[in-house]
C-alpha cells in the first residue's frame, strides 16, 4: 500500500461473484472503512490494521450494492480514521488528483473520488462526516450524495463521530447516481421544490457565490415559482464550524480515545494535533455546542419552512487547495471549509453537489441542500436543472 496515486489500496476484481440485477455493468470502489468479511481494514492507518481482527462480516450497505449486481473492483484509501477532508494520508502517499493536476484530492473519501474520476470505478463509496463526500466531490469534478442522517445503516463499519457519519457515494454522472439511490435509499414521495433559496457565503470579506455561478443559476431561474437571497456572514460560518468541531471531537474521543490512549499508534502530524485537542473537550463544552446546534438549526429551519423549499449555494470555497500549501494554511482552509460543509451535519438534511462550475480551472460547483427525507426530490430536481442548456 505505498503508492495509491489512483486511489486504490487493494484489488478485488474478481473476487466477489457478480449478481444480476439494476446496477449490473456499474463498477464498485468501496472506502476502506467498510467491512467487507475475510478482508482486513486499515481505516487509513497501519497500526488500527495490525491491531483489529479481520471483518468477518460485509456492511450491509456494500451487500446492498452487491446484491444489485455491481462489481466489486477495490478498496480505497481514506484519511486516517477518515478524520480530514485533505486526502493526504501520511502513511500510504496522497491519491492523484486526476481532474486538477498539482491539488490536493480532498477526503477523507479521496480513494474512491479518485477511482471514479480516473474511471477505475463507476460508483465510489465512501462517508460524508463533515464533508467527505461533498469536498472530494467538488474538488474532482464529480457529483456526490450526502443522503439524509440515518436513512442507510451503518453496521460494519469503522466509525469517527456517529452523530453526523453518514454512508455516501459519488460518480461521473447523475443518472448513476439517481441508480444507486433507488437502491440505497427507502421509498420517498418525491416533490420538487417550488422555492429556491440562494445562499451567498462571505469568508474574509470574500463572495464565495460568484459571477459565473450567479450566471448559470440565471438560465435555470425559470425552473422556480421564486427565487431570494441570502448573505451568509463569516460570524455565522465560524458559529457553524466550531459548534460542529467541537461535537464530532469530541465524539471522536469517545470512539477512539482509548485505541490512541492504550495503542500509542503513529498519527500523521494533523490527525494526531485533532485527536489531542479532542482530549481536551469537557462534557460542558459538549453540553453548550448541543445547545449552540439547536440554535442553528432553528436559523436553518426558518430559511427553509417547507419541503417546498430548496437551498442552492457552493459546497467548497473554490478549487481544492494546492499541494504544497503549508500545513498551518491548510488548517485555516479547513475550519473555514466546515462553516459550510457543517450545515448539513447540524440539520442532518440532504446535501447533493452538482460539478457544474470551475474556478481558477479547476473543478467547482454548488450544492442542493434540502429537507430531510427529501434526498431523491434533490436528485430529480437536479435532472431538471441539468436538462436546462447553458445560454
Amino acid at each position: 500500500m505505498n503508492s495509491v496515486l489512483n486511489g486504490m489500496v487493494l484489488d478485488l476484481k474478481g473476487a466477489y461473484p457478480v449478481k444480476e440485477g439494476p446496477l449490473n455493468h456499474l463498477r464498485l470502489a468501496v472506502k476502506d472503512l467498510f467491512h467487507l468479511a475475510g478482508v482486513p481494514t486499515s481505516a487509513g492507518n497501519p497500526h488500527w490494521l495490525e491491531s483489529h481482527p479481520v471483518p468477518d462480516e460485509t456492511a450491509s450497505s456494500v451487500l446492498k450494492l452487491l446484491n444489485a449486481g455491481v462489481e466489486l473492483v477495490g478498496k480505497t484509501l481514506t484519511d486516517e480514521l477518515a478524520y480530514s477532508l485533505n486526502g493526504i494520508n501520511y502513511h500510504f502517499g496522497t491519491p492523484c488528483n486526476y481532474a486538477a493536476e498539482g491539488r490536493i484530492p480532498g477526503g477523507s473519501s479521496s480513494g474512491s473520488a479518485v477511482a471514479v474520476s480516473m474511471g477505475l470505478a463507476d460508483i465510489g463509496l465512501g462517508t460524508d462526516t463533515g464533508g467527505s463526500i461533498r469536498v472530494p466531490a467538488s474538488y474532482n469534478g464529480l457529483f456526490g450524495l450526502r443522503p439524509t442522517h440515518g436513512v442507510i445503516e451503518m453496521d460494519n463499519m469503522v466509525p469517527l463521530a456517529p452523530q453526523f457519519d453518514t454512508i455516501g457515494w459519488m460518480t461521473r454522472d447523475l443518472e448513476t447516481l439517481s441508480k444507486v439511490a433507488d437502491v440505497m435509499l427507502p421509498p420517498q414521495t418525491v416533490h420538487l421544490p417550488k422555492q429556491l433559496v440562494v445562499f451567498h457565503p462571505i469568508i474574509q470579506g470574500r463572495h464565495l457565490w460568484t459571477d459565473d455561478a450567479t450566471n448559470w443559476l440565471a438560465d435555470r431561474a425559470a425552473v422556480f415559482e421564486a427565487v431570494s437571497h441570502i448573505e451568509l456572514d463569516e460570524s455565522l460560518l465560524s458559529f457553524a464550524s466550531e459548534t460542529y468541531r467541537t461535537l464530532q471531537g469530541f465524539q471522536a474521543w469517545q470512539v477512539h480515545g482509548e485505541w490512541i490512549t492504550n495503542e500509542k499508534p503513529v498519527l500523521g502530524s494533523d490527525i494526531a494535533a485533532r485527536f489531542d485537542w479532542c482530549r481536551t473537550i469537557t462534557e460542558a463544552q459538549y453540553e453548550q455546542a448541543e445547545r449552540d446546534r439547536a440554535s442553528i438549526r432553528r436559523q436553518i429551519d426558518d430559511y427553509l419552512p417547507s419541503d417546498d423549499t430548496v437551498v442552492m449555494m457552493p459546497t467548497t470555497p473554490g478549487a481544492a487547495p494546492l499541494l504544497d500549501e503549508t500545513p498551518e494554511e491548510l488548517a485555516d482552509y479547513r475550519n473555514e471549509l466546515m462553516g459550510l460543509t457543517a450545515l448539513a451535519g447540524l440539520t442532518r438534511r440532504p446535501q447533493l453537489h452538482l460539478p457544474v462550475l470551475k474556478d481558477q480551472g479547476a473543478p467547482w460547483g454548488v450544492s442542493l441542500f434540502g429537507a430531510m427525507q427529501q434526498d431523491k426530490a434533490l436528485i430529480a430536481l437536479s435532472e431538471r436543472l441539468l436538462e436546462v442548456n447553458d445560454g
